[in-house]
């Protein structure tokens, strides 16, 4: 029963305008046409004037409500209401439908050279032509459709790409910025040259990494070299004096600082001090005197005496780079002071006034003396703490150089062994891939003088010998029996000698054997080559009896002899298109040697 042809979209289904003018083979005529987009109708609908629309262009000409035609318009035949365009009022045309899918119709892109009719164009060809220009979806650039795979993964600029290190997707403008921040892009170490360093364990590689340059630890006094990270012991054992000269100008420096942040210095206090009890003393005798004295000119005295020591408070002379002498007890003074009877002139008070003023900056400068002396203690202690931490510094210092020593040696000694067993694995995958090939051997032996040599991936090794990369192949071994003649097949898939591009070349090998010495001489067997037809119909066979003066029949003298066959054995024709000789892109050639006489 033959299957139905499927049909094409109805008239309602149709999305689409006319076909273009160019796709017809023969003359164009005006019944053909679309009164609206003036092209070839697809889909024909017929209104109510006699005017025929595609239905896509009937449809939205309607869509906004009853129209008039333009074709009756234009011919000057408008007639109301059979001029009019509505919904309902047209019916499909299906004879000038099927006359125009009969057509004939050839495609209008450029270098296609398909043909057929409309129908055919439509169902088929339509939007699958390869040489139809599309426009790229990302980059909006126009290409083939056939060459769209080819852009998409080598040539448009917005494609998405995978990096080749962290399998992350990106666009292909980006790709530098990529490389940037990949995880695992590979980088170079500066110290050991060490390459293909994932960006993500770079950190933790330069931290192990005895051949990375580091500034010196006491960069931060001074020190501006850098130094590999072995030799940065030797480095600090080197420069000690230099680090120690930095570390002191460090510390002097820090404690010029401090200093600089008191208001005086310890030398100018003390010498106010001295100063201002100077000036006490005489006040106090000024006073002692006035006590002693009736009122009067004396009191004048007392008042010039108390202005000259007022004056003699003033700018003090130069410093006194003595010792300070500790400041004398005031408490007989004090009592002396309040021994007397108060004066009852103004006199008496304003020297009363002025000796509080001066006991109270003398007990403030002791104040700041004080609080001077334990800064100055402090900053002692810090030295101090500073020295002990150099100490510790230096003391650890030597323990991981020691420390350091002993981790190298054991990275030494574990490398040697990591190495001595990878030269042991090596030798053990040798070994195991010399037993894998023997074990596939014996298995594909045969020991009857009847061998089967199945060749699969035909076409792959086709083109590697039409390239020259691999234009022989030797068959694994067989035999006539277990203590018989060792032989096998060779083939050229492109052919050899006479054969070369034009017929598969096939021939026959003797290789010497364990039981060469048992076995009689010149090899006199008949041998039949056959290439297999895959449905038993017509094999391809060709037979010869080995001429026993030729050097590729005697007893050989080295792994096989010189091979002999059929450099004619096949056309290569017959493997061209479709054929039962390969299946599954796979042939077989079976050899038979005849055990007559043996």
């Amino acid at each position: 029963m033959a299957t139905q042809e499927p049909s094409p979209p109805s008239s309602m289904e149709s999305n689409k305008p006319g076909f273009p003018k160019k796709i017809l083979g023969n003359k164009l005529e005006d019944k053909h046409l679309c009164n609206c987009c003036h092209n070839i109708l697809r889909r024909p609908f017929q209104a109510q004037c006699g005017h025929r629309f595609c239905s896509y262009c009937f449809n939205r000409t309607v869509s906004n409500g009853p129209q008039k035609c333009n074709a009756c318009i234009k011919e000057e035949i408008f007639e109301d209401p059979t001029s009019i365009l509505k919904q309902g009022c047209a019916f499909p045309d299906n004879a000038v439908r099927r006359e125009v899918e009969n057509l004939t119709a050839v495609c209008i892109n450029e270098s296609c050279t398909w043909t057929g009719s409309v129908k055919e164009y439509e169902m088929s060809h339509e939007g699958n032509c390869e040489f139809m220009i599309i426009p790229c979806p990302s980059c909006k650039e126009c290409i083939r459709f056939n060459e769209q795979e080819r852009h998409n993964e080598r040539e448009c600029p917005e494609r998405t790409l995978n990096c080749k290190y962290c399998k992350e997707p990106f666009h292909f403008k980006n790709i530098k910025a990529h490389d940037e921040i990949c995880p695992k892009y590979p980088m170079i170490c500066e110290g050991c040259a060490k390459k293909k360093i994932p960006r993500e364990k770079y950190v933790d590689h330069i931290k192990f990494c005895s051949k990375f340059r580091t500034p010196c630890r006491f960069h931060v006094v001074g020190c501006d070299m850098s130094v590999e990270k072995e030799k940065i012991h030797d480095h600090e054992r080197a420069f000690a004096y230099e680090h120690l000269n930095l570390l002191l100008h460090y510390i002097m420096g820090m404690k010029v600082s401090m200093e600089g942040l008191q208001p005086q210095g310890l030398e100018v206090a003390g010498h106010k001090l001295v100063e201002l009890q100077q000036s006490l003393r005489e006040l106090e005798a000024r006073v002692s005197q006035l006590s002693t004295t009736s009122s009067g000119p004396p009191v004048q005295g007392a008042a010039a005496a108390a202005s000259s020591s007022s004056s003699s408070s003033g700018p003090p002379g130069p410093p006194i780079s003595a010792p300070l002498p500790p400041p004398p007890t005031l408490a007989p003074t004090l009592s002396v002071s309040t021994s007397f009877t108060p004066l009852p002139s103004s006199v008496g008070a304003a020297l009363e006034l002025q000796l509080h003023s001066e006991k109270t900056k003398v007990i403030e400068l002791g104040r700041r003396c004080t609080e001077l002396e334990v800064k100055s203690g402090t900053f002692e202690n810090v030295v101090c703490v500073l020295n002990r931490e150099v100490e510790r510094f230096a003391t650890t210092m030597e323990a991981s150089n020691r420390q350091h020593k002993l981790d190298q040696d054991k990275i030494e000694a574990l490398s040697n062994k990591v190495r001595q067993l990878e030269r042991t694995v090596g030798l053990k995958d040798l070994t195991v891939a010399e037993m894998e090939g023997r074990l596939r051997e014996m298995s594909a032996t045969t020991f009857d003088g009847v061998f089967v040599w199945r060749i699969s991936d035909f076409a792959k090794k086709r083109q590697d010998a039409i390239a020259g990369r691999a234009p022989a192949m030797f068959s694994p071994a067989f035999y006539t029996n277990k203590y018989g003649y060792k032989m096998c097949l060779r083939i050229y898939l492109n052919g050899d000698g006479t054969g070369r591009g034009s017929h598969l070349s096939l021939f026959f090998v003797v290789m010497r054997g364990q039981s060469d010495a048992l076995l009689k001489w010149p090899f006199n067997q008949k041998v039949t080559l056959m290439l297999l037809d895959q449905s038993n119909r017509e094999h391809i066979i060709d037979a010869f009896r080995p001429d026993v003066t030729s050097s590729s029949f005697q007893r050989p003298v080295s792994e096989m002899n010189i091979a002999s066959g059929c450099p004619l054995f096949c056309p290569l024709s017959k493997l061209d298109g479709k054929n039962s000789y390969i299946r599954d892109d796979t042939i077989f050639i079976k050899a038979i040697v005849d055990l007559t006489g043996l």
